[in-house]
């Protein structure tokens, strides 16, 4: 049953995507020319996405022995430092982003929506991921 509400819920967040113009590579790219012709639409879907998961990312960090409704315990990163690790990977996938106009999840949205030049995107982020884990591994 888990899997069922995964699949109904993604695909909720999927329209929500789609109904945002987060699943438009060139509203994106819009969004992020600061300089030319600035679109600053997606501030507002990006404020509210924060805003919905705010609460419940503070109570999961006050307490630690948070579950889902499933009674899974759930894990929240500890590691709060700046380190290169982060700051390359920031700025490797804000690159992507600016190239692209797409960020993963989108990315599948864009498939659905019968796009499929994204695939080149998609196989470049899940060859990211695989020599990350070759080269870092898993810690």
């Amino acid at each position: 049953m888990k899997n069922v509400w995964a699949f109904i819920f993604g695909g909720i967040f999927s329209i929500g995507l789609i109904f945002s113009g987060m699943s438009n590579p060139e509203k994106v790219l819009d969004f992020l020319d600061l300089f030319g012709d600035w679109d600053a639409s997606l501030a507002f879907v990006m404020v509210g996405a924060i805003s919905v998961a705010f609460i419940p990312f503070q109570k999961a960090q006050r307490n630690p022995a948070s579950k889902t409704i499933y009674n899974e315990a759930i894990q929240l990163p500890q590691n709060r430092s700046l380190d290169s690790k982060l700051i390359l990977g920031s700025l490797i996938f804000g690159a992507g982003w600016g190239i692209a106009g797409i960020c993963p999840a989108p990315s599948f949205t864009l498939i659905g929506l019968g796009h499929y030049q994204v695939l080149y995107f998609i196989l470049a982020m899940v060859l990211g991921v695989y020599v990350h884990r070759k080269l870092l591994g898993d810690k």
